[in-house]
Formats: C-alpha cells, sequence, structure tokens
C-alpha cells in the first residue's frame, strides 16, 4: 500500500501487500528527470519501537546528486496508529514523500535533489506512536584532514604545512592565518615568504620561509565545493633556539650544583677527622717517649748490676 503526503492513519483502508517498489508521485518524476544526469545517493535507517535512542547516520556528499532517503519501522502494535512526518532540520516537509505498509514493517521514502549548498543539513523520518522514533540522516561536504598535534620549528627554519582531501577534489583551495580571532589569508602575492602548491588536487601545501616568532599561530586550510565550504586548522609553533639552550643550562647549573654540594660535604668530613687523627699522632709520640725513657731506665740499671758484680 502506498500513500502519498506522509500521514498514515486509520482513515485508510489497510491491507497486507507483499513488499513493492514505491511509486513516484508527479513532482517527483519532474524532479528526477530534470536532474537525471546527477548520480543517485540511497541511504536507509532502520528503527523499531524498541529503539532508546534516535539513529543518525552521516553522509559525505560533494556534488549536486539525486538523494533517495528510506526509514524503515518495525512494530508489533496496531500501525493505524503511527504518524509519519519528515523534517529538514526543524522545517517540516509535506506532500513530496511516501509511505508503504508490508505486513508489521512501516517504510518511508524521501525523494530529492541536492543542487547547492542551501539544501544540505539534517534531514529526519518521524515514527509517532506512545513512543517518537526518530532517524536522521546528516549531509556534508567532506572533511579535510590536516595535522591534530601542533607543529614545533625554529627560528630561521622552513616549515610546510598540508591539508588533504581524502576522495574528493575541492574547486578552490585558499590558506588563511590567525593569532587570535580574526582569520587573515595569507599573502603569497604580496610576501615571498609564502609558497602555495600542491601535488594532487585533493591536497594543499603552504611553504614558509625563514621563520620568525610572529609567524607563530593557527593557520587554516579552505576547501571549496559545488556544495559548501570545509576547511581545517593546524596550529604552528616558533620556538628561539635560546628555548633548548635555556634547558641544557639549567640542567648543567643543576650538575655544577651537585657536584659542589659533594665536595663540600667531603672537604667537611676531612676537617672533621682531622683533629681526631692528629690527637692519635701525639699519643703514639707519647708512647714512643716513655717507650724510650723506660728503655733509658733499664739500660742504666742493667749497667750498675753488671759493675757491681764485677767488684
Amino acid at each position: 500500500m502506498d500513500i502519498f503526503g506522509g500521514h498514515y492513519s486509520a482513515n485508510h483502508n489497510m491491507e497486507r501487500v507483499e513488499a513493492s517498489p514505491f511509486t513516484s508521485p508527479p513532482i517527483q518524476e519532474e524532479m528526477m528527470t530534470k536532474y537525471s544526469n546527477l548520480s543517485l545517493e540511497s541511504h536507509n535507517i532502520s528503527l523499531t519501537e524498541h529503539s532508546n535512542k534516535p539513529v543518525e547516520k552521516n553522509i559525505t556528499l560533494e556534488r549536486p546528486s539525486n538523494i533517495e532517503l528510506t526509514c524503515q519501522f518495525t512494530t508489533s502494535r496496531d500501525l493505524n496508529s503511527v504518524n509519519v512526518t519528515w523534517k529538514k532540520d526543524d522545517e517540516l516537509l509535506k506532500n513530496n514523500y511516501l509511505i508503504n505498509v508490508t505486513g508489521r514493517l512501516l517504510y518511508t521514502q524521501y525523494m530529492f535533489t541536492i543542487v547547492n549548498s542551501k539544501q544540505m543539513g539534517s534531514y529526519s523520518c518521524f515514527f509517532e506512536e506512545k513512543k517518537e522514533q526518530r532517524g536522521t540522516f546528516n549531509f556534508k561536504v567532506p572533511q579535510l584532514n590536516g595535522k591534530n598535534k601542533p607543529l614545533i620549528t625554529y627560528v630561521g627554519d622552513s616549515v610546510v604545512l598540508m591539508c588533504k582531501c581524502k576522495d574528493c577534489l575541492p574547486l578552490n583551495w585558499t590558506w588563511y592565518s590567525s593569532n587570535g580571532s580574526v582569520q587573515v589569508p595569507v599573502g603569497v602575492q604580496t610576501n615571498d615568504k609564502y609558497v602555495i602548491n600542491g601535488k594532487n588536487a585533493n591536497e594543499t601545501r603552504l611553504k614558509i620561509m625563514q621563520l620568525s616568532e610572529e609567524d607563530q599561530g593557527s593557520y587554516w586550510c579552505h576547501a571549496i565545493f559545488q556544495l559548501g565550504e570545509s576547511e581545517e586548522h593546524i596550529e604552528l609553533v616558533v620556538l628561539s633556539y635560546l628555548v633548548p639552550l635555556k634547558a641544557f643550562l639549567a640542567i648543567a647549573a643543576e650538575v655544577v650544583l651537585l657536584v659542589a654540594i659533594i665536595l663540600l660535604c667531603e672537604m667537611y668530613t676531612q676537617k672533621r677527622k682531622k683533629p681526631s687523627d692528629d690527637g692519635k699522632e701525639f699519643e703514639q709520640i707519647e708512647q714512643l717517649k716513655s717507650d724510650d725513657s723506660n728503655g733509658i731506665e733499664n739500660n742504666a740499671t742493667r749497667h750498675r748490676k753488671n759493675e757491681s758484680v764485677s767488684q
């Protein structure tokens, strides 16, 4: 059973039918004929009555295309109580989508064509029963890939900043710099220190020569597509050679201080040992003197004894 316009309720005589293709209303047929040369993008989302949170699908779109979005809702309850609607962002869409019922499955399909940036955004299908279930298709232009971590270099060096776009071909690339909240186009034509080029159409490179500390900040690569714009930022950090030298000097100062403390401790220890050593030497000298005097006295005694024996 196909229903145009989007609301399914008990006012319709419901029948069980086998799955069948959606039948396009005249407005869709006219649209598809007008843009028949464009490629077709088909995407779908499945929901159930037990879904705890909205289901989202992100879609990358680079160029104008015919779009076919399908939402499937499964429920064990009476499908007569289900109300189906579509929205683009917060705007209610009318009379340009289909509803098809097959057993306990409720399908809804929205077909349209995206030809400019205003038609990009979020398209959502709603199944309103006791609890509202939502599926959302988010259309975005391709994202750019830059360098996630800050790029660190030194004054006087040269650096190359690069952005890529995977599987896409931007119409134009532009570089901006910002040292705050304002983005300023990089002045390639007025300043010889900048060179912009790229080996392939899906990438861009910004070369900055003779870096100074003023070149530090955020750089943005900006890509323009048929359906919108995308950008990525790279953080550039420019250091003076004094920065690593300061770290080295700090470490060297710590080493010198440590060595000085060790030497002072050694000297203090030696000074404390010296008086005790002098005392020991004095005792040894006194002991030697005592021993010598005792020896002399003993010799004198033996000599007197010998003289008395002789007499």
